[in-house]
């Protein structure tokens, strides 16, 4: 019940903000976020102390085609609820500065989508995860319409499209399995893992839900979506796509392609390691050329996330223990640096590193904590994103040592650009505009320092994130060809 109560209460919150009251709606929604995290931690307790009889909520949909409301936790899915969680308050904290006509709508939308985010990281029914997947689209699509840059119109369209099409053919591929499941035909998740699929029908299944997921996390060549609209969305936006959004796509890899269709897997994991390997090279090298900071950050997260996916389809368990690690400490860093381009855009009008420098003069916390947030996303060790890397190259080196000489290519690239940036931004001759440049608000420090926090202690001891996942990882790894 505890997994259902995680699904209802965002929707209660979103419900709760279109309602007319005297409390100041940032301050209602701030309050419901924490409420929601709260239950979050409390359940994550439960899990931890293996009081999980309370975490499952099953009953029949449409019992006559095999359709339930199943929803639970394991391990992976504890901490991607975790991770959703945390960052809600923090992203709505982040808001506090900004003027948004029809707030109300604003703040629906975001609790709409953390229900529908957390119903995809637990549904245990296949059509139920579709459910949960489609309504995740729609109130990002809205945010990024209604609140974002002037290219909105064009830029959300194209992203709307490449993310249903993609949706189309999951959907597809679903009904196939569905209907080759033995006895009466079921949606449920075990009945799913257990359908009898030829390696014919296997080969082709494997691309309808790769590319699915494909796009969304997004792997290239199919990111062509990404950049305009993590720099066109609005900053909120953006963090909930780079933060949490794309981590759909990743744990859709793991709970989704991986068990139900092996074959598959085992038979073109070549192509998908080496396509998202690619997509490590090429984003990396378009982050070197660009000039504007959000648009930089952008094409980082997709070789970030392309170095996931690859450790992901090396069927290694280092490899999956460092997506799993890894999906958590991108989706900390990535909210953070956004975060920062926004503050730099709101002091200085810009995000251009030419028209910026200087900024460590007037604003020495800013510049340690973007420095700490900076260095969980380049990997330097005793931060949550070395711990991530460090496991998903050594399962990369178990499965091909020249794909990983390759992809560890993506540390070096991006401590040259990131490093860069941060040298234009915060150093140097100090800019004309850095006058403008006050030290931070309060609701600022809370969210930098929190992040700032996370990186250092899960860096420091990663332990508990390790030991949550593990059952769940060898459960998954039980159902295709493990490579040790």
């Amino acid at each position: 019940m505890l997994t259902l109560a995680l699904i209802i209460l965002p929707l209660l919150a979103s419900l709760l903000c279109l309602l007319p009251g005297k409390m100041p709606l940032r301050m209602m929604a701030l309050i419901s976020s924490l409420i929601i995290f709260g239950v979050t931690v409390y359940t994550a307790v439960l899990f931890t102390s293996n009081a999980v009889e309370g975490l499952s909520f099953s009953v029949w949909w449409v019992k006559n085609l095999g359709i339930s409301f199943a929803v639970d936790m394991d391990g992976i899915s504890l901490l991607l609820v975790l991770m959703t969680n945390f960052l809600l308050p923090l992203i709505i904290l982040s808001s506090f500065r900004n003027e948004y006509q029809n707030q109300k709508a604003f703040y629906s939308l975001i609790f709409l989508m953390q229900a529908a985010l957390i119903g995809v990281f637990t549904a245990m029914d296949g059509f139920l995860f579709y459910i949960f997947w489609e309504l995740a689209l729609i109130p990002i699509y809205f945010i990024c319409l209604l609140w974002g840059g002037p290219q909105r119109v064009r830029i959300t369209l194209k992203f709307f499209l490449y993310t249903l099409a993609g949706s189309l053919l999951m959907l597809v591929g679903l009904i196939f399995v569905y209907l080759h499941t033995p006895g009466t035909h079921s949606f449920a998740i075990a009945d799913l893992y257990n359908a009898s699929l030829s390696d014919a029908d296997q080969n082709w299944l494997f691309w309808m839900f790769f590319l699915a997921f494909a796009v969304k996390i997004p792997i290239f060549p199919l990111h062509t979506w990404q950049p305009d609209t993590y720099t066109d969305a609005p900053v909120q936006g953006t963090m909930l796509l780079s933060g949490i959004m794309l981590k759909m796509g990743t744990y859709g890899l793991l709970r989704w392609l991986l068990p139900v269709i092996p074959v598959g897997v085992d038979t073109w994991k070549n192509v998908a390691i080496a396509l998202s390997v690619s997509g490590v090279i090429y984003a990396s090298l378009m982050a070197f050329v660009q000039k504007d900071f959000k648009r930089l950050l952008a094409y980082s997260s997709i070789a970030h996330v392309g170095l996931i996916a690859a450790g992901i389809c090396s069927l290694t368990i280092l490899g999956l223990q460092g997506a799993v690690v890894q999906m958590i400490s991108h989706g900390v860093n990535v909210v953070g640096l956004f975060f920062i381009a926004e503050i730099i855009q709101r002091r200085m009008k810009t995000r251009q590193l030419d028209e910026l420098g200087g900024i460590a003069n007037n604003a020495p916390l800013f510049t340690v904590l973007f420095m700490m947030i900076l260095l969980g996303s380049v990997a330097l060790p005793l931060t949550n994103g070395f711990v991530g890397e460090y496991l998903l190259l050594n399962g990369l080196y178990q499965y091909n040592v020249y794909l990983a000489a390759i992809a560890g290519l993506t540390i070096i690239f991006g401590a040259v650009y990131m490093l860069r940036s941060y040298q234009k931004i915060m150093l140097g001759e100090p800019h004309e505009r850095n006058h403008e440049f006050t030290g931070l608000h309060p609701s600022e420090k809370i969210v930098l320092i929190a992040i700032a926090t996370v990186i250092v202690l899960t860096g420091i001891y990663p332990k508990p994130i390790l030991d949550i996942a593990g059952p769940a990882l060898e459960n998954i790894l039980t159902h295709v060809k493990p490579i040790y």
